[in-house]
């Protein structure tokens, strides 16, 4: 959330983009990296494992609906904006536009056809006007079906997390969290399935993001440097500054540090990719942290001990 409040007050992104980017910037690839990268250090035990299970459904049961809830909520914006309907059975949206270089919006005006926020049609003419974030919208009647009028809206926010609750990158890792802790445990004849699919998951993992590398044109500009700042080195850090506030122990915290701080998760650039939104700064900054996490991870296991001995 600080990730996604300070992305729009720095860089005046939209709800999509912003919560797109704080997927990025907020959430540690820590299914993939955190056994090859925690247990060399530390060894594979029960606080090892601890620690990557928890930050696991951090990530996966909360962070990931969050964002997912917070780009169906700009993305409702954006329809109802569309849903002023015309005289002429035709809709009229301003959309803001980037000025390279710049912070400063210009707007253009859009004509959408009815009953469709955005049409195939709609969605080449808002590729070619360079708007990425409305191209990939649910072809769907008018918020919340323009046909039934007489029907009573739902709650803008409520429908946001149903919407994102329903989505199986949310679902699942939800209703895994749901079974352990009511002890429904899955047959033994099931396991050689589920070990499969979780050996081939960091590896699809890493297919998608390099196929939505390629499709894009790499490049580096303040939002990447920021969004690798703030996924290597910010949030570790105030990680580190928290637990040792809370009293934690050194190891336990140079631990947590490690595994708060690896390059970001590859959900962030498939869920970019599945709603076409910050698809090539999210690669970029995917591309920009997984190279700089080296330097990242030797900073903090070089500066920890040293903070340890200041701070006893």
């Amino acid at each position: 959330m600080v990730s996604y409040f300070l992305y729009k007050l720095m860089f005046h992104r939209s709800t999509q983009e912003a919560a797109i980017c704080a997927l990025f910037a907020g959430s540690p690839t820590i299914v993939f990296l955190g056994f090859a990268v925690l247990d060399p250090i530390y060894g594979n035990n029960t606080n090892t494992n601890l620690v990557i299970g928890i930050v696991s459904i951090v990530v996966n049961a909360i962070t990931i609906p969050l964002g997912l809830t917070l780009i169906n909520k700009g993305q409702d914006k954006l329809k109802q904006r569309v849903a002023a309907k015309k005289g002429n059975g035709s809709t009229q949206v301003e959309i803001k536009l980037g000025q390279k270089g710049t912070t400063k919006k210009t707007i253009k005006k859009v004509s959408v056809p009815d009953n469709v926020p955005v049409s195939d049609e709609e969605a080449k003419a808002l590729s070619e006007v360079g708007i990425q974030r409305e191209i990939d919208l649910v072809h769907a009647e008018f918020a919340d079906h323009a046909g039934k009028k007489d029907a009573k809206p739902m709650n803008p926010t409520l429908k946001s997390v149903i919407n994102a609750v329903k989505k199986p990158v949310a679902a699942a890792p939800l209703l895994a969290v749901i079974f352990i802790l009511i002890g429904i445990k899955i047959p033994a004849s099931w396991a050689p399935t589920f070990d499969l699919i979780a050996k081939a998951n960091a590896g699809v993992a890493v297919l998608a993001a390099g196929l939505a590398l390629s499709t894009v044109k790499f490049s580096i500009d303040k939002e990447v440097i920021w969004n690798t700042f703030f996924r290597l080195f910010l949030t570790p850090g105030i990680i580190v500054l928290v637990s040792y506030l809370c009293g934690m122990g050194t190891q336990k915290i140079s631990m947590l540090c490690l595994a708060t701080g690896l390059s970001p998760a590859f959900s962030g650039i498939i869920i970019s990719s599945r709603y076409n939104i910050y698809v090539k700064e999210g690669a970029s900054s995917v591309a920009v942290s997984t190279v700089f996490f080296a330097v990242s991870c030797i900073f903090w296991i070089w500066i920890l001990p040293i903070f340890a001995g200041v701070s006893h």
